[in-house]
């Protein structure tokens, strides 16, 4: 076997047999969890044979940890600025649930090995950081390595707490829902999906070199509530295109095996998040139900991504508890599925009869944050210690987003958990761990080229071309596209936020400046064409709307809560600018084309009609847009969701029953409808928005 390059920074190496070996428990021996020449299943036994109870507690939490770079002045680091030692009272902000304890304490005293990366800095930093933390924990007893997970980082897009948690540092595609419009637009020229492998390998070779070994990635719920808040983060609403897209994003971001140059991936949210009860999210009680009352939907449209991402190192379960009471029975491979109304998470039968046993996954299973704490659906009576106790037994194998080393040391002491399954759930960690050469050569990584290895990562021109095959022409009336390259283009956005939308447009207008295919005019009069970019928001997946999701285009529109009170909901503010642009434009014998950025399945029907032609991006950047419309790039993407013909194919009863299936994607949700009614959108020149939609020129 090949000698690995150790380094040690604070343990000593010991040599045998003329090979060297990291004397990780500094008792000058070879002991096999050392030997770099076992498996890392038998390297994970031992291990697990020597920790006391609280470092395999430890070892069985992940929670989020920041730097020290963003620290505010005066405040704990370390001396180097790197780690973050400040001690932060409970309920201070929403990544302090519990106290939360310096960077060193939390590894040397509370034996934590798993992090949550969220902070937004260079590679170069974050490098630094992750063997800074290493360090710290290569001096503990056993010299057991930390391991930094993150959500994805290499996709353009607002910053949202657990969807873009960052942004700008790594090579920059658009939203996950624009890599599918892509790849929909190579299947239908006659290619494949292999921008999905492209993808995953630029990415993986960019968080190795910052030292991030571990992604909260991706999510392979299929979309089939129209309101559901996290469509933004999915690849759209077709099973098939996102069971192709997931199996190579699994293959290309670990590789055919899991090994040291590995980007583990943990999959999301099993066994799918789309099947909500009107769209509410699982993050606040309102949505704590996954409903399907269509079926064979759980079959047919939710688990199909997920069996084909099963070889993924971990999954995620979703907050949610599936409901009998608002499902028809389910059943898969010819099993049924027995209903127990309790969070994914602390389902036994979804996580080991149905993900262990029917699909056969072999790796761990990672909760989602805060499933002991808050989003506790079906076991908010237990104790905490008992929600501990429920989960683990459940079949997880490490509790997300907490620091909460005396509960679960409480239900391992009360006996609720035994020493067997707290072992299995080590080992497991711990084997992952020992696979990606955490122990071994890679516990450092080359800091000082972080920066200059991401710079040079293929990912920046793959990234500038999915931008622009990402782009969907839904409308073009008269052949109001391509634009003559060099016309003159009024550009101005439109956010629900007002400031949102004056740094959009100075933006956008400043790319157009830059441009070789527009000509950017300071007034709508003096244009040829009127580009305007609608970038509608609704929602925010923490907290309910006091109604249902607002979908259409508005501004303060008086809606009717839940509770029959009125309250006023804004998606858009400038709606009625819009409108008057777009009048007067058309008036004047300009063309007036729309941009609409898709992060939801947006109601179009008050705008379309007043533009000659309509494009849909996926945070999509604007350059890349002005290229496309101009003809400078060809027309390519096609839609990854379908879009609602009006409120009225998605409006919900007074028994809360939506007249579409909340359980069945738009392209399929025509066979339930009433008569009457149509559920994708049908445009003023008869185009039919729906999934796989988009026109060429």
């Amino acid at each position: 076997m090949r000698q690995p390059n150790l380094q040690v920074r604070s343990k000593q190496l010991i040599s045998v047999d003329g090979l060297d070996f990291k004397d990780l428990n500094g008792n000058g021996e070879l002991d096999p969890y050392e030997d770099w020449r076992l498996t890392p299943a038998e390297r994970a036994a031992d291990l697990v044979s020597r920790m006391e109870v609280d470092e395999k507690v430890g070892l069985m939490l992940i929670n989020t940890r920041f730097t020290g770079y963003g620290v505010p002045e005066g405040e704990a680091t370390s001396d180097d600025g790197v780690l973050d030692e400040r001690t932060i009272e409970a309920g201070t902000s929403i990544f302090a649930t519990r106290k939360v304890y310096p960077t060193t304490h939390t590894i040397e005293q509370m034996h934590l090995r798993h992090f949550i990366l969220r902070d937004n800095f260079s590679p170069s930093q974050l490098a630094e950081w992750n063997n800074r933390m290493n360090e710290v924990a290569e001096g503990t007893r056993l010299g057991i390595p930390t391991i930094a997970a993150s959500n994805s980082r290499n996709e353009n897009g607002e910053m949202v707490f657990g969807m873009n948690d960052s942004v700008g540092m790594f090579s920059t595609f658009p939203a996950t829902m624009g890599i599918a419009a892509a790849i929909l637009g190579d299947k239908a020229a006659g290619g494949d999906a292999s921008l999905a492998s492209e993808f995953a390998a630029a990415v993986r070779a960019e968080w190795l070199a910052a030292g991030i070994r571990k992604g909260y990635m991706y999510m392979a719920d299929v979309v089939t509530d129209p309101r559901w808040q996290r469509i933004y983060g999915t690849f759209g609403e077709d099973p098939e295109l996102i069971s192709e897209i997931v199996e190579r994003l699994v293959a290309g971001l670990q590789g055919d095996e899991l090994g040291p140059d590995s980007l583990a991936t943990t999959m999301k949210h099993f066994p799918g998040g789309g099947a909500r009860e009107n769209g509410f999210d699982p993050h606040y009680v309102e949505g704590k139900w996954n409903c399907y009352p269509t079926p064979g939907s759980f079959e047919t449209y939710h688990l199909p991504p997920f069996r084909a991402a099963v070889k993924t190192s971990s999954f995620m379960p979703y907050y949610s508890a599936p409901s009998i009471k608002k499902s028809s029975w389910q059943s898969v491979d010819g099993r049924d599925i027995p209903y127990e109304e309790v969070g994914f998470a602390f389902n036994h039968y979804i996580l080991n009869d149905l993900l262990r046993g029917q699909l056969g996954f072999t790796g761990y299973v990672n909760s989602d944050s805060g499933i002991t704490d808050n989003m506790c659906w079906g076991v908010e009576e237990l104790s905490i210690p008992e929600r501990f106790a429920k989960t683990i037994n459940a079949g997880t194998d490490i509790v997300a987003d907490t620091n909460n080393t005396a509960d679960l040391r409480a239900a391992i002491d009360a006996g609720w958990i035994s020493p067997a399954r707290v072992d299995a759930a080590c080992r497991a960690l711990l084997e992952e761990m020992f696979t990606l050469g955490l122990f071994d050569e890679k516990t450092y990584v080359d800091a000082a080229g972080a920066d200059a290895a991401v710079k040079g990562s293929p990912g920046w021109e793959l990234a500038a071309r999915t931008h622009r095959k990402s782009l969907v022409v839904l409308k073009n009336s008269a052949g109001t596209l391509p634009l003559a390259q060099g016309a003159s283009v009024y550009v101005e956005v439109f956010h629900k936020d007002p400031r949102q939308s004056a740094a959009k447009t100075a933006k956008a207008r400043q790319e157009a400046r830059e441009s070789a295919v527009v000509e950017l005019v300071e007034t709508p009069e003096a244009a040829d064409a009127l580009y305007l970019i609608l970038d509608p928001q609704s929602g925010h997946y923490f907290n309910a709307t006091p109604g249902l999701l607002e979908l259409t285009l508005c501004e303060d529109r008086m809606l009717k809560a839940l509770n029959d009170e009125w309250y006023t909901e804004t998606t858009l503010t400038g709606i009625k600018r819009v409108t008057e642009l777009c009048r007067t434009a058309r008036e004047r014998g300009q063309k007036v084309v729309l941009s609409v950025n898709v992060s939801l399945p947006w109601i179009l029907d008050s705008v379309e009609p007043l533009a000659d032609a309509v494009v849909a991006g996926f945070s999509t950047f604007y350059d890349a847009q002005y290229d496309v419309i101009t003809g400078a790039s060809p027309a390519h993407g096609r839609l990854p969701i379908t879009l609602p013909a009006s409120e009225a194919v998605i409006a919900v009863d007074a028994d809360g029953v939506c007249v579409s299936p909340n359980d069945v994607p738009g392209y399929a949700k025509e066979q339930y409808m009433p008569e009457g009614l149509t559920y994708a959108y049908t445009d003023t020149d008869g185009n039919v928005w729906r999934l796989g939609h988009g026109l060429t020129y």
